[in-house]
C-alpha cells in the first residue's frame, strides 16, 4: 500500500510539472506573438486569408486560444477547419512583418491586409506612411525567407 500511494504521489509531481512547463511554454509563446490586447492578426480570421478573396475580421464571440494565443473567426465554419490543423493557418514569424524579420530579424508591426500566402503559409507584412514592405519582400525573397526563418527559430526556442 505504501507502495501505492508513493507511486500516486509520483505521478501526480510528475503530471504538475509537466503541466506548468506546457503553461510556461505558451506563455514564453504568447509574449513573442504580435498580439493587440491579446489578439493575433488585430482581430482578423486566420482562415479568412486561405478561404476568402481578402482576409475578414473575426468576432470576439467566435474566440480560440491555442497555445497561448487568441484566434478570432468570422464564422463557425473557418473556427472548425482551424481547430483541426491550427498550425496551417497561423502567420508565419508570430505575426510580424516578413520583411523586417528576413531583414535583421526585427519585430516591427503589420498591416493585416498586406499579406502573402506562399506554399501554404501565411506571411505579412508592414504597410503605413508610403512604406509597403510587401514588394520590397517579393524583389528579394529567397535572400529574405531564410533569414527571417533563422531569426525567428532564434527567438521561438
Amino acid at each position: 500500500m505504501k507502495f501505492l500511494n508513493s507511486f500516486a504521489f509520483l505521478f501526480i509531481l510528475l503530471f504538475n510539472c509537466l503541466y506548468v512547463l506546457g503553461q510556461t511554454s505558451e506563455a514564453k509563446r504568447s509574449g513573442h506573438f504580435n498580439l493587440e490586447k491579446g489578439v493575433a492578426l488585430e482581430g482578423y480570421d486566420p482562415v479568412s486569408y486561405f478561404e476568402n478573396e481578402e482576409p475578414k475580421k473575426g468576432k470576439k464571440s467566435l474566440s480560440h486560444e491555442y497555445n497561448g494565443v487568441t484566434y478570432r473567426f468570422s464564422s463557425e465554419e473557418n473556427k472548425k477547419l482551424f481547430l483541426a490543423q491550427p498550425e496551417d493557418y497561423e502567420p508565419e514569424y508570430g505575426g510580424w512583418c516578413a520583411y523586417a524579420m528576413g531583414l535583421n530579424g526585427e519585430k516591427v508591426g503589420i498591416d493585416p491586409e498586406t499579406y502573402k500566402i506562399k506554399d501554404g503559409k501565411l506571411y505579412l507584412f508592414y504597410n503605413a506612411f508610403f512604406n509597403n514592405t510587401l514588394p520590397k519582400w517579393n524583389e528579394d525573397e529567397e535572400n529574405l525567407k531564410p533569414k527571417a526563418d533563422q531569426f525567428w527559430g532564434g527567438i521561438i526556442k
